[in-house]
């Protein structure tokens, strides 16, 4: 008996020397819809039609940005269709963490309450750090991934890491000129705060239980600063919008605590019980000055669902 032929590689996949993506940009023109087979060819002349199934069944085409495999997509005047005749385009995909913007220099992340951020002593792979590590690698070994800031682990929503050092300490080295807004929602218990709306200003320090808390000495703590403003109140819990003037540590869990009004589900910080199963806290809007291309970059998700229920 013959032996049997190994499966050919995907393209791109096959060992040896990394060869960069060649990706070609073709813009629909015609007022007529096509099958999307039908426009690769026309645009690709010079390729086989089996070369272009190829392409369309190792994910080798993105419509208006995202991979499709099936020949009869319709493609309509204005749609923009790439074919990356290297390798198949890298798709990321995981239920704790989403992709909300990509470019050259940054990466913008919805992510999911329950992940780290970036790794501990305990924990170096599973957080949104390794996983976008991962994804950028993915596309070309040589890139490289950097945190520009971080959310707690409870903490859900935006956050943004770099993909270039010029794009990382263009951000860290001048934080409080680029970020222009973060906004934060929360629902808190004990009711609304009075006023409903306001300011928070403290200096807060750390024990060597790593538990954050506000000093009356400026000389053993950073200023925090905090505004926030009540959005709704039902029962003994209200929706909250919080702005920060200050990246603090744990700022918001503190501020809120130390005002009677804990996070609902922060047990750290002085919340009863955890009626979601999880921190109500949910980093809702990213406002900032791209750091290369220098253009105003503003995202916003959604409240939570779940912190309907509450409020």
């Amino acid at each position: 008996m013959s032996p049997r032929r190994p499966l050919p590689a995907k393209p791109g996949t096959r060992p040896g020397t990394f060869r960069p993506d060649n990706i070609l940009e073709f813009k629909a023109q015609a007022a007529e819809p096509q099958k999307l087979i039908d426009f690769i060819i026309e645009a690709m002349p010079d390729r086989k039609k089996t070369t272009v199934k190829e392409y369309l069944k190792h994910n080798q085409v993105m419509v208006n940005g995202n991979v499709s495999t099936q020949f009869d997509t319709p493609v309509e005047q204005g749609d923009t269709v790439c074919v990356n005749t290297t390798r198949e385009f890298q798709t990321f995909y995981n239920p704790r963490l989403k992709i909300v913007y990509e470019d050259d220099d940054i990466i913008v992340v919805n992510k999911g309450y329950g992940l780290l951020s970036m790794g501990t002593d305990k924990i170096k792979e599973g957080t949104a750090y390794s996983l976008l590590r991962d994804y950028v690698k993915r596309k070309d070994p040589r890139n490289k991934l950097f945190i520009v800031h971080r959310l707690d682990r409870d903490t859900s929503g935006l956050m943004m890491f770099a993909k270039t050092i010029q794009a990382k300490e263009t951000m860290q080295h001048n934080w409080n000129n680029m970020v222009i807004e973060r906004r934060y929602v929360a629902v808190i218990t004990n009711g609304p705060l009075d006023p409903r709306e306001g300011e928070i200003r403290s200096y807060l320090t750390e024990n060597s239980a790593h538990e954050v808390y506000s000093t009356t000495r400026p000389g053993e703590g950073q200023l925090a600063v905090t505004y926030y403003k009540t959005l709704r109140s039902r029962g003994k819990h209200s929706l909250v919008e919080l702005s920060l003037a200050t990246g603090r540590k744990n700022q918001i869990r503190v501020h809120m605590k130390e005002a009677g009004h804990p996070i609902a589900g922060d047990r750290r910080y002085g919340a009863p019980a955890s009626p979601i199963h999880r921190l109500a806290l949910h980093a809702q809007t990213l406002r900032f000055v791209h750091p290369i291309t220098r253009r105003d970059m503003a995202f916003s998700t959604p409240i939570p669902a779940a912190f309907d229920k509450l409020s």
